[in-house]
């Protein structure tokens, strides 16, 4: 079994990957801040790291940085956020990470991500964005984020229950691939509302129309009616 540094600065996260991953047989180290993560690092030699990018002294992105950098990113590195980007993701895998899970990520998701990360190191970079199966935001505000892990419940929500990023190409064509999946979610969560749709993604109507079109979305799918 391998050795895993697991970096986030919210001690419920931390608890809950450390118990899934002590449960599969891996040694887990864990770290709070970035000052935890490099002496961790130095310490443990870790296989495998999962980091989060939104931390409060240095964020994730600068770390993996300062590790390609300094010569100590010589582990596969996941990329782990509860509000990541694909220019976040794509910036991240520019400086070595594999993968980019979204939070809340599902037993599944983040057990496939350690596997593929320990086996296949140098396999092509990979971000993987999982969305939010509907009501649990609403229904668990104030739930830590077991209450949505869970037991690896499978989604059920958008057009795809689960999609990959392929980030070895061309910024554009990734940007475009993401947004599309992106818009295609919330118009599947919002049965075809352009109202609640423009609302939820933050962009007046017209440019939604406008982008909506531009990256070839099918504005009928699951459609029940436009607000």
């Amino acid at each position: 079994m391998a050795t895993i540094l697991v970096v986030d600065d919210e001690l419920g996260i931390r608890a809950l990957l450390s118990d899934i991953l002590a449960d599969e047989g891996h040694t887990v180290e864990l770290a709070e801040n970035a000052a935890e993560a490099r002496a961790a690092r130095e310490r443990a030699r870790p296989d495998l790291v999962l980091l989060d990018i939104w931390m409060p002294d240095v964020d994730g992105v600068t770390l993996l940085k300062e590790w390609a950098a300094s010569g100590a990113l010589t582990m596969p590195v996941i990329m782990m956020s509860g509000h990541g980007t694909i220019d976040t993701a794509v910036e991240a895998v520019k400086f070595g990470a594999m993968a980019f899970l979204e939070k809340p990520i599902t037993l599944q998701k983040l057990l496939r991500a350690v596997e593929q990360g320990l086996t296949k190191p140098a396999a092509r970079p990979t971000a993987v964005v999982t969305p939010l199966r509907p009501g649990d935001r609403d229904a668990h505000p104030h739930e830590p984020p077991h209450a949505v892990i869970g037991a690896g419940v499978p989604l059920s929500l958008g057009p795809q229950p689960e999609q990959s990023f392929e980030l070895d190409r061309p910024l554009r064509e990734a940007r475009d691939a993401f947004e599309k999946a992106y818009f295609e979610f919330h118009l599947a969560r919002e049965n075809g509302s352009m109202t609640r749709v423009a609302e939820k993604t933050g962009l007046e109507r017209t440019h939604l129309y406008r982008k909506l079109k531009q990256l070839g979305v099918d504005l009928s799918r699951g459609k029940k009616g436009v607000a």
